[in-house]
């Protein structure tokens, strides 16, 4: 075991997983170090999905998932894997089987979820870079509470072969890191683009995402956002939503749910898990969700999708926070976790039911904590996106 990983006191890598691999002797990514989270495939070694009994009821891969290949092609070193909420269904990281990995830039505070460790190292400075995974808001959330940049792409532009899956239609593989510079070579790599990036366009500010955000934030981002239109342009505020955000968050955690079921109920039925008292109750509920609730969502996710097209074409940009606020205490109470997801599923439902791309930039704090502006383009914008992040950052 590296000494990264052996004298890691963060908690954020897996001992009970762990793997390290050097990458090839040349490429773009070489002598760079990266981690990844504990839902990808690395041939030999067993994928824990933040659960011990999925652990203990999965054999080892048999290949490595494409995406951890190409970075070890490009020649980063993979130093380990890092620890994800149970199924990676959690906007904390706080896992009750692994425990919670340390946010060093907001102390006291959860790193955010499902991809905690991931975010948590890069924030530390102990890998260059690290995968996570985004489906509801699992690298936007966790890259703003921890103070780094981080992507969710455009839905389908890298492989999720070699993945395990919470619910595809809005499952991506995303990244973290610090460095702008690393950010974009290492998103290069994934989008297997070498395009030059377009010109932005309009800048758009998601009004309704935005008064889901406490008081203090919005002010907060003022700043930031005067940033990015100093770069792009004057704001223009729109509504985004043609119905309140809460309602489209209706239409993401139905399919969500039943994805989520459809993929893992022969393991749970059959396997009988231990969960943790946060995702217990949500695998209980994916199993109650009505098909009618699903098909009505489906049917209203294409309409968004269209109306987000429209919304953003000739490469226009659109600013929202990344979260509510500032990272919760560790270990709050139920009801306050509770609060943040009812708050931060609207913002954060916009981008997976669109299938848009979507960054977030540190580039505000409150209270001594970091907070992120995100920025949303088209779908296959996702170098804009990653253009704007290394001349903002």
């Amino acid at each position: 075991m590296n000494s990264i990983v052996a004298n890691d006191q963060l908690g954020a890598f897996c001992r009970h997983t762990h793997v390290e691999m050097n990458g090839a002797d040349s490429g773009p990514l070489k002598g760079l170090t990266f981690a990844v989270k504990d839902i990808y495939d690395v041939s030999g070694v067993k994928t824990g999905f933040g659960s011990p009994d999925w652990l203990r009821t999965h054999e080892p891969a048999a290949r490595t998932a494409p995406a951890v290949q190409w970075l070890l092609d490009a020649g980063a070193h993979l130093v380990g894997k890092t620890h994800t909420e149970e199924m990676a269904w959690s906007l904390t990281g706080e896992n009750a089987h692994y425990g919670t990995p340390v946010n060093v830039n907001a102390p006291g505070r959860i790193p955010g979820g499902s991809s905690s460790g991931s975010a948590a190292a890069v924030a530390a400075g102990l890998v260059d870079f690290a995968l996570g995974s985004d489906t509801g808001g699992s690298v936007r959330l966790p890259a703003s509470y921890c103070g780094i940049l981080g992507l969710r792409p455009s839905h389908g532009h890298i492989s999720l072969d070699g993945v395990c899956p919470l619910a595809p239609s809005f499952d991506t593989c995303g990244w973290f890191a610090r460095d702008p510079a690393i950010f974009e070579r290492v998103g290069r790599v994934l989008l297997r683009d070498a395009a030059p990036a377009r010109a932005p366009g309009r800048l758009l500010v998601a009004q309704d995402a935005l008064a889901f955000a406490d008081d203090a934030a919005q002010t907060a981002l003022q700043p930031a956002l005067g940033k990015v239109a100093a770069l792009i342009g004057a704001p223009q505020y729109v509504t985004v939503g043609d119905e309140p955000l809460t309602t489209w968050g209706d239409y993401f955690r139905f399919p969500q749910g039943a994805e989520a079921w459809e993929c893992h109920r022969e393991w749970v039925t059959r396997a009988k898990p231990g969960f943790g008292p946060a995702v217990g109750p949500r695998i209980a509920w994916a199993a109650t969700v009505a098909p009618g609730d699903v098909a009505r969502a489906r049917a209203r996710r294409e309409e968004i999708t269209r109306r987000m097209d429209e919304l953003l074409r000739d490469g226009a940009v659109l600013a929202l926070p990344s979260a509510p606020g500032i990272a919760l205490l560790r270990n709050s109470p139920a009801k306050v976790v509770d609060e943040l997801r009812s708050r931060a599923l609207p913002m954060l439902c916009i981008a997976g039911l669109a299938r848009l791309p979507q960054v977030s930039l540190p580039l505000a704090t409150l209270d001594g904590c970091p907070l992120g502006l995100s920025l949303i383009a088209a779908r296959g914008n996702d170098a804009l996106l990653l253009d704007l992040a290394k001349k903002l950052c």
